[in-house]
């Protein structure tokens, strides 16, 4: 099984390397731990999707240290740029119009005429994708539909020998998955996945987001499919009360008794927080031997909208 290292300079130059030997590197950034892999190389991409389980048609998102290296990749029009401008780096995934003969791998894209990029502000996954002088794509770094991973024990856990290399830096600050915006027609900007930055702070910068819309069977963007994010036990939502064999996730105060085991995301009632530990506790509530997760509400904007989705999908009836 593959063991944690430190992010130290020699250790990100040897996955930097790695990645541009077409091998698996799992790292750290300010969402979720990512599954790197060069987006250029075929093999390598193909690799992520068997690693992961994940289903051929549910694309990637391309991980970029900078705006520059978007360039070559996508049309960026004035939206993205002002959008790139005010919140890049960090958690927000722009779908853009692909440019032809970009070099990125048809795999990638799961056969899209679009790419979703992102740069990450975390700095260790600055740092590789340096190293790395390559394009990678990063989804999580966890079997496909499953809780995604928030520290270096759990992809050692979920992927153990599938990858190279895991970097351990420590818990993601965010703890949710990117934004994920649809820039690919000028006419609309639609929001096809809540996350890390809340869709209040880009309608500040663009105005009114319309939904995703679509064939949810064809994703255009990672994290749309209707069950994902699942622990092993049946999740059950907005819970008032709890059985004597159910965990519990709380939030705030109000937390109803009689739980078996019972995880507060944030006693204070701190959105932030809560998103931070939501993916932890998920799997912490899963080891706990109970038969059903139970979820109290959790109410508000913001991060709130990209909690409660996570929430709703894992509690989605499995395929």
């Amino acid at each position: 099984m593959t063991q944690p290292v430190p992010p130290d300079p020699s250790t990100i130059e040897a996955a930097g390397a790695l990645l541009r030997a077409g091998r698996l590197v799992a790292f750290p950034t300010e969402t979720v731990y990512g599954l790197g892999a060069d987006a250029t190389q075929d093999e390598a991409v193909r690799r992520v999707y068997a690693a992961k389980g994940r289903p051929a048609h549910n694309p990637l998102i391309v991980h970029l240290p900078d705006l520059a290296a978007a360039e070559p990749l996508v049309h960026l029009d004035e939206r993205a740029r002002l959008l790139a401008a005010a919140f890049w780096p960090g958690p927000l995934t722009l779908v853009l119009p692909a440019r032809p003969g970009n070099g990125i791998s048809v795999h990638a894209t799961a056969g899209l005429m679009t790419l979703a990029i992102r740069v990450p502000v975390h700095p260790v996954a600055q740092a590789l994708l340096r190293a790395a002088g390559r394009p990678v794509v990063a989804p999580s770094a966890n079997p496909s539909g499953r809780v995604s991973p928030t520290r270096a024990a759990h992809v050692q856990d979920d992927l153990g020998p599938a990858v190279a290399l895991v970097l351990d830096g420590g818990e993601c600050p965010v703890g949710l998955e990117s934004t994920v915006l649809d820039l690919s027609r000028p006419d609309r900007a639609a929001l096809l996945r809540p996350g890390g930055l809340p869709r209040e702070a880009i309608e500040a910068v663009l105005g009114p987001l319309v939904g995703p819309g679509g064939d949810p069977a064809r994703p255009a963007a990672p994290g749309m499919l209707a069950s994902h994010y699942a622990p092993a036990a049946p999740v059950r939502l907005d819970a008032k009360s709890v059985a004597p064999r159910e965990a519990l996730l709380a939030f705030g105060t109000d937390v109803p008794p009689g739980a078996l085991a019972t995880f507060n995301l944030s006693p204070s009632g701190d959105l932030a927080e809560a998103a931070a530990n939501l993916f932890a506790m998920l799997r912490a509530a899963d080891r706990a031997g109970a038969d059903r997760i139970a979820v109290v509400p959790i109410p508000g904007a913001g991060l709130a909208e990209a909690i409660r989705d996570r929430l709703r999908r894992s509690a989605a009836p499995r395929s």
